[in-house]
């Protein structure tokens, strides 16, 4: 009896010692960085945390409403409610993290007033990063939107367009690799990371800090709530993590909180 006593002991403060699992898909850079970096605080904290990499904006999202991943971390929030709208989902933010600010890059000019007449300009064929990249490029006078509030703009709200620019739409990880193939390109700072492009020196146009899209963590609401999920949430609002942004990143990405 002693020795059973002796093994469910054993068993119960193992149980309580066990450290949770919490699996999270990320995009490589800055995301998946910047979870590596709370890893180790999170283990001393009784929580397991795995990464897994995406390099697309799809099957993240995909996987946290079907209860094959916890949570992820790629996105802003519009680009969350019109997925959620579109694919009939529920996803929510447990965190704001940080801002990405979207840019102007091209290996052919120097300054956007030299975008000549036709110029080919590639844009994210995603509703929300489509749209801010219309507003941005509306900020940057190369073309007149509509209405320069509607961050769902499309190109089918492009009220003036005086250089006759050709509008391209791929997906946002793609765009990288079609720069040198066309005369201005408009990428996610993530990708541009990933590609070895330094925002602040390279992008022609890029947005303020004071940028609405707000990277987040995302969950699901069954689970946005649980100790471990609050764990994650509160260390990337560390002091800590602020310095490594700041640090890393240098402007390219920054602090939303």
């Amino acid at each position: 009896m002693k020795k059973l006593l002796a093994v469910v002991a054993a068993v119960a403060a193992f149980s309580a010692n066990a450290a949770e699992t919490l699996t999270v898909a990320a995009t490589p850079v800055p995301h998946a960085e910047i979870l590596n970096f709370v890893k180790p605080q999170l283990a001393k904290e009784g929580v397991d945390l795995k990464v897994k990499e995406f390099t697309d904006y799809i099957q993240p999202n995909v996987q946290v409403a079907e209860k094959r991943l916890d949570a992820n971390f790629f996105q802003h929030q519009p680009y969350l409610d019109e997925f959620n709208k579109a694919k009939g989902t529920n996803l929510v933010s447990v965190a704001g993290v940080h801002i990405e600010p979207l840019g102007v890059y091209s290996t052919k000019i120097k300054k956007l007033d030299e975008l000549s007449s036709g110029a080919t300009v590639v844009i994210p064929n995603d509703a929300t990063n489509g749209g801010r990249a219309l507003l941005l490029l509306d900020k940057a006078g190369v073309i007149k939107l509509k209405d320069n509030t509607n961050i769902l703009s499309t190109v089918k709200d492009v009220a003036e367009n005086p250089k006759s620019v050709k509008f391209r739409e791929l997906e946002a990880a793609t765009i990288p690799r079609v720069l040198t193939q066309v005369d201005i390109a408009l990428i996610n700072t993530n990708y541009a990371l990933e590609a070895k492009l330094n925002p602040e020196k390279d992008a022609l146009a890029i947005e303020g800090s004071d940028s609405p899209y707000v990277n987040i963590l995302v969950a699901r609401p069954d689970n946005k709530d649980s100790d471990a999920m609050k764990k994650l949430a509160a260390a990337l609002h560390s002091p800590e993590v602020k310095q490594f942004i700041n640090e890393k990143y240098k402007g390219a990405v920054v602090p939303a909180f």
